[in-house]
């Protein structure tokens, strides 16, 4: 008996006579005949159909010849021993051959799936013996060399005209055999020493992994106190936490928002402030007393006022301060009653746009607080455009002590004051900013770092920082976000024990060295 498969549409043609012969046929169909029929609307497994194959070529001839008869021309009329699905019509030709077709549709024996897998598992092998090439010594080369020692040795036996030396031939062929042994010992070796040095490794690894995880946490640190600078510096900033859009709508994408960053703990004023749609005038403000009544946009007061410029205001021990529209005066609210209570000139700061942040305008004057006070950020004509850091005396406004930089302040996206140091902000996409540059006003000393800041929107135009809260509030486009910032903590290293003698020790009298 003999089986033939096509591979386009499964069509497969079962004969039996004496002795069973297949027949094939074109179109990549194969015909044969078995007194055993098969319905086209059965279902018809590999595995059923393997079965069914082994069985029947694992048959003897004789037993066929017995089982079956070729004398009827429909191929149903007979019952085999192993009948496997219904019976179909048959015919039988002039030598006896009976034929019986079944179609089987190519979606049973996934062939071209079965196919790419093989492919893809022997790429994957082929990459795999390349990798394991690379990192191992190269024994092939010595292999070969062998070999062929090997081969001349047996050629120099084989000649009559050395049988003088036959003893040394022996000694060689006998050590060629060894160093081959040896040489398959020896890469053996090295492949399992690889694979022990390979989970070595991954041991390693995940040692590491773990002990930085852990170095994080204890960086980390328990959360810090409110208004507490018990720490090292900023360390990373969380993903960005969406609020709600501002209270004026979609258009007034330029604002500013945040908590009263006082040194009160006490107070839980949070205020929001959009820009006209101009991006510039600042003209109204809303006051809300806790978080809560900010998200469900309830008890609320709405202040209007008509002489603010720009996003750089901020709320301090509740009072709002920001630049004066038009000019480079700072400028004093008390938000009880919305009443102006101080207006005078801040020294030498540009104004009107002209050295504004990257993307941001009409931020000339940027008003920023922290645990150590009231803080403005500005740039002047004397220093090229390079941001000046000043501390504010907030009942009169006058600068108290002035600290220059090396930031050009158009190249910055925003910046901000957290523990008397200057953080600043850098766009490193339409998506990301990057926290690179500190200045510590306590030593006057600046740094680098690399700390992302992840954005849902293009541009960050108010940017201010609460002590009480440790959170960095940002107005994105219109959108109130906030991000938790994380700072180092500082390392306490344990006190030293003293032991304390209650009576004075006998002095230690040196051994007199005796003289010969």
């Amino acid at each position: 008996m003999v089986l033939g498969f096509g591979l386009a549409s499964l069509t497969i043609l079962i004969c039996v006579k004496k002795p069973h012969v297949l027949r094939e046929s074109g179109g990549g169909e194969a015909y044969g005949c078995l007194e055993q029929g098969w319905d086209t609307q059965s279902t018809l497994t590999v595995a059923g159909l393997g079965d069914f194959f082994s069985e029947q070529l694992s048959s003897s001839p004789q037993s066929l010849e017995e089982e079956f008869t070729p004398s009827s021309v429909n191929c149903d009329q007979s019952q085999p021993e192993y009948k496997l699905v219904k019976s179909v019509p048959g015919s039988e030709d002039e030598d006896g051959l009976c034929h019986c077709i079944v179609h089987l549709s190519n979606n049973l024996i996934p062939l071209k799936q079965l196919e790419q897998l093989q492919s893809i598992a022997q790429e994957l092998m082929d990459k795999y013996n390349q990798e394991l090439s690379r990192e191992t010594p190269n024994y092939s080369l010595l292999r070969l060399e062998l070999e062929g020692a090997r081969k001349l040795v047996d050629q120099l036996m084989a000649k009559g005209e050395v049988c003088e030396a036959e003893n040394l031939l022996s000694q060689l062929q006998s050590q060629v055999a060894n160093a081959s042994l040896t040489l398959k010992l020896l890469a053996d070796s090295d492949q399992r020493s690889l694979c022990a040095f390979r989970q070595k490794v991954d041991v390693l690894e995940g040692r590491l992994s773990e002990c930085e995880r852990t170095k994080r946490q204890e960086d980390s640190g328990p959360p810090l106190p409110p208004g507490s600078c018990a720490h090292r510096g900023l360390q990373k900033v969380s993903r960005p936490f969406v609020v709600q859009l501002n209270w004026r709508g979609f258009s007034h994408k330029a604002g500013v928002w945040g908590r009263d960053s006082g040194p009160n703990p006490d107070s839980s004023l949070y205020w929001v402030a959009p820009l006209s749609s101009d991006d510039r005038y600042f003209d109204s403000y809303r006051l809300y007393k806790s978080y809560d009544d900010l998200v469900l946009m309830k008890n609320y007061k709405e202040w209007t006022m008509g002489y603010g410029d720009g996003s750089g205001n901020t709320v301090y021990e509740s009072f709002m301060y920001f630049n004066y529209y038009g000019t480079h005066d700072i400028a004093k609210v008390n938000l009880s009653s919305n009443t102006l209570v101080l207006q005078r000139p801040l020294p030498s700061a540009t104004h009107n746009n002209r050295f504004s942040y990257a993307g941001v305008s009409w931020k000339d004057i940027d008003f920023a607080g922290d645990e150590k006070g009231l803080w403005v950020l500005y740039a002047t004509e004397e220093s090229k455009g390079n941001l000046v850091v000043s501390r504010l005396n907030t009942s009169n406004l006058e600068v108290e002590k002035t600290w220059h930089t090396s930031q050009f302040k158009p190249a910055l996206s925003g910046a901000f004051m957290a523990c008397g140091v200057l953080y600043a902000i850098r766009p490193l996409s339409t998506r990301q900013e990057e926290i690179f540059y500190a200045f510590d006003t306590t030593t006057g000393r600046e740094h680098h770092l690399s700390i992302l800041l992840d954005k849902m929107l293009e541009t960050l135009h108010g940017i201010n920082y609460s002590p009480l809260d440790h959170k960095l509030y940002v107005y994105n486009d219109g959108y109130l976000v906030y991000y938790d910032l994380s700072f180092r903590t500082l390392k306490h290293r344990p006190a030293r024990k003293v032991s304390w003698l209650s009576t004075v020790p006998n002095p230690v009298i040196p051994n007199k060295t005796s003289r010969p």
